[in-house]
């Protein structure tokens, strides 16, 4: 290998070689992920589409938003063409170069027969090299070069016997290496060019584009936000805790995103200054001569009047400020999702006490409750039957006179006589198509299963451990509800004042119960008793007094966020969570019943503990299977269900948002989730750290919708915490016998390496 030498390609074949590789490498994926496609049209799926004319004005807006899109794809087919060109151009040289290797035949290149004499090949040779020389005017240097190659194997011994053994005048071919490049690279009259194109591409042209794309992305979050967009949520959430909706629009309005100097696809128009003074004077409560900097900016001020006259459904210039709101309205969602993620660290840094005030749950629930009135085009306070096609206020005015229809499942659940005679004003084909966008409409099963997951017993929950609620979304669409009124309408988050009232209805019972069913050993008898003898006050009251005093402690009831998992559920998971919470209601109601049995009702208690335990070690080992299986997903997908937004100018997919908080300290215990696929089923695990103190606590799981308005949910989470046990000081496994400790006390002087003492003992 010394001896070998790398040489350039003389003849550029070998280079040939080189780019034919390097081209049908790039070729073949970029044709096939890049060649355009004319999708294919389903009749079906445009039969279930809605018909109405808003969303028929957003198809056409669809269809224009790419100008270019013809265009782009007949460049990127021209493209692929000429790169196919090229590869069976090069194909076909590379096919010639080795055609004349192997079809190498001295007579044929002399021109003489096989039976050709010496004489007779020398002449041939003289009178062809005549005009294949290089110096003459039709010389050839390559074919010269075969023409001596050809006279050479006929007449020099050596190199006709080669010839005949090996089909070579040069012998058997040796291993060569060579450079593929032509030599007139390392050609003296051009090293200047060829060292001026390599300091422009690797000098100028990389560092360049590597400093632009850079500085682009430096400036831009994860989320497509911009930095400075983000601190500024930082400031006025850190400045305003309690922050209304209306303030967290003006939040939202004055995002430097919707500025020209921070954004060059903002436009700016000489008629905004008519047509937005004139558009302020339609909406009230603005709030235009705020004197916040930058709330009090011109695009501030242009974006939320923009956005106010969205969420009015007031129509605007098709040519101007229409086009503005589509630009707005378009980055709302990756917005408000920064922002509620703002939210969620500055709880976090509270909780810390790196931050003197803790932002409360109104201020992260109005940030989500941005999304859906933006998304639909509705205020908060307007009627979620609104979000239907074809339907108006007048509609809902003449449908409330003959029934109260407060949300969609209920109306869902009409029979369709009575729904249709709601809306007679409204057509057959109307009615069909307000019935057909209600019937895909998402209808979420919404239950919790909570547990302690790395103690022993993970259905008592201790003071300071970590809680495990697993949240399970199960979809289903709004068409399984059509005519039947035995399901009970889901249970909605409620506001503060909502709260305040005395609970009665069949809701809270259901979601009592259902809480009580995700916490099996629920003793708060047994806790309560000890707390009174201690106090030595008597009575209930104490205990309910100590309760108030350790719930409104925030930091006392969360000191942190764990992790949130999420996978996609199986069958057999399905059934082995069935069976545990069948198992863990039992031993609850064993419970229950044994309250003031004495020491026979703990003797059974502990009995039926001891039987549960090879079913806990079961429970663990699929847990922990499943644990692995989330650790190897990479990342979750954005693809659920199409959402129906007229008024939102791009497809949106259905995402949603789930927690636990506290309403009575009202603060936030978990990060909010954020559901991005959920197409049937879904599980999700929210983890925080119980509170520190005994006592039944209770919380709230919300799920809340970023699309849709009426269908948030809440399950009420009642935990009831015990005192944490000390720790263990001694175990029957650490119990030795006497012959052990003999045993042990040999095994202690035995070392790892052998000794002359020891095989002394052994040979004893």
């Amino acid at each position: 290998m010394a001896g070998q030498k790398f040489q350039y390609d003389e003849s550029g074949g070998t280079f040939y070689y080189f780019v034919l590789s390097f081209l049908a490498l790039v070729l073949i994926p970029t044709t096939i992920y890049y060649w355009p496609r004319k999708k294919k049209e389903d009749l079906g799926k445009q039969k279930d589409e809605c018909q109405c004319p808003d969303c028929l004005k957003k198809k056409i807006i669809l269809a224009n938003a790419e100008p270019y899109r013809t265009l782009k794809s007949l460049a990127i087919k021209l493209a692929i063409v000429l790169g196919w060109a090229l590869l069976l151009f090069l194909t076909y040289r590379v096919s010639q170069f080795d055609y004349e290797m192997a079809s190498f035949d001295p007579f044929e290149i002399l021109n003489v027969p096989p039976t050709a004499t010496q004489a007779e090949i020398k002449k041939a040779y003289y009178k062809l090299s005549k005009v294949l020389h290089p110096d003459k005017e039709t010389g050839d240097e390559k074919s010269f070069m075969m023409l001596s190659k050809a006279y050479q194997a006929l007449t020099d011994d050596v190199a006709k016997e080669n010839y005949e053994k090996y089909g070579n005048p040069d012998g058997p071919g040796a291993m060569s290496f060579g450079i593929a490049l032509p030599s007139w690279i390392v050609e003296k009259e051009n090293s200047v060019w060829v060292l001026g194109l390599y300091g422009l591409v690797f000098m100028v042209a990389m560092p360049s584009a590597v400093g632009v794309w850079w500085y682009r992305s430096i400036r831009f979050s994860g989320d497509k936000v911009l930095l400075d967009t983000t601190q500024m949520y930082f400031y006025f959430i850190h400045k305003t805790p309690h922050m209304l909706l209306k303030r967290a629009l003006m939040v939202l309005a004055a995002s430097l995103e919707f500025d020209k100097r921070h954004n060059s696809q903002v436009v700016e128009r000489q008629s905004d200054n008519d047509e937005v003074p004139a558009l302020i004077r339609q909406l009230p409560n603005l709030n235009e001569k705020c004197k916040e900097h930058p709330l009090c900016r011109m695009y501030s001020i242009k974006a939320r009047a923009i956005l106010h006259a969205h969420l009015s459904r007031i129509p605007l210039n098709p040519d101007t400020l229409e086009r503005d709101r589509q630009f707005i309205v378009k980055k709302c969602p990756y917005l408000v999702q920064e922002m509620v993620s703002c939210v969620h660290q500055l709880v976090m840094m509270a909780y810390a006490r790196r931050v003197p005030r803790l932002p409360s749950i109104e201020t992260i629930e109005n940030c989500m409750k941005m999304s859906p009135i933006i998304i639909q085009g509705l205020w908060e306070f307007k009627s979620p039957l609104l979000q239907l096609p074809h339907l108006t206020e007048d509609h809902l005015y003449f449908m409330n006179k003959k029934r109260h229809v407060k949300n969609l499942q209920q109306f869902a659940q009409l029979k369709p006589e009575e729904s249709r005679m709601l809306l007679k004003n409204l057509t057959d084909f109307e009615y069909e198509n307000i019935m057909r966008v209600l019937g895909k409409m998402p209808l979420i099963d919404f239950s919790i299963r909570c547990e302690v997951i790395d103690d022993e017993n993970t259905n008592v929950v201790t003071a300071g451990a970590i809680v495990t609620v697993t949240v399970t979304l199960e979809r289903k669409d709004m068409r399984t509800l059509f005519g039947d009124t035995k399901v009970p309408e889901k249970q909605g988050i409620k506001d503060e004042a909502n709260e305040e009232a005395a609970p009665g209805d069949e809701d809270e019972t259901a979601a009592a119960a259902a809480a009580a069913a995700a916490v099996p050993v629920k003793k708060a008898s047994a806790w309560a008793k000890p707390r009174k003898g201690g106090k030595g006050k008597g009575g209930k009251k104490p205990a309910n007094n100590q309760k108030k005093k350790t719930q409104p402690k925030p930091a006392a009831v969360a000191a942190t966020v764990s992790t949130t998992t999420t996978t996609n559920t199986t069958d057999e998971q399905t059934a082995a969570n069935s069976d545990a919470e069948s198992e863990a209601g039992e031993q609850h109601s064993d419970v229950e019943s044994a309250a003031g049995s004495g020491s026979e009702d703990e003797d059974k208690q502990n009995k039926n503990n001891s039987s549960l335990d090879d079913d806990d070690d079961e429970e663990w080992e699929r847990l922990q299977a499943k644990l692995n299986k989330r650790e190897r997903l990479e990342g979750k997908s954005r693809m659920s269900h199409t959402v129906h937004c007229p008024f939102f100018p791009e497809e949106k997919q259905e995402y949603w948002w789930t927690y636990i908080c506290d309403r009575k300290s009202r603060t936030l215990l978990t990060a909010p989730y954020h559901v991005t696929n959920l197409v049937e089923k879904e599980e999700i695990q929210l983890k925080f750290t119980a509170p520190r103190w005994p006592g039944v606590y209770t919380f709230t799981v919300c799920l809340r919708s970023d699309s849709y308005l009426g269908m948030d949910q809440q399950q009420e989470l009642k935990l009831d915490v015990q005192k944490a046990p000390a720790p263990p000081t001694d175990h029957p496994q650490w119990d030795l016998s006497e012959s052990e400790p003999e045993h042990n006390d040999q095994q202690e002087n035995l070392s790892d390496y052998t000794t002359d003492t020891s095989d002394e003992e052994d040979s004893d």
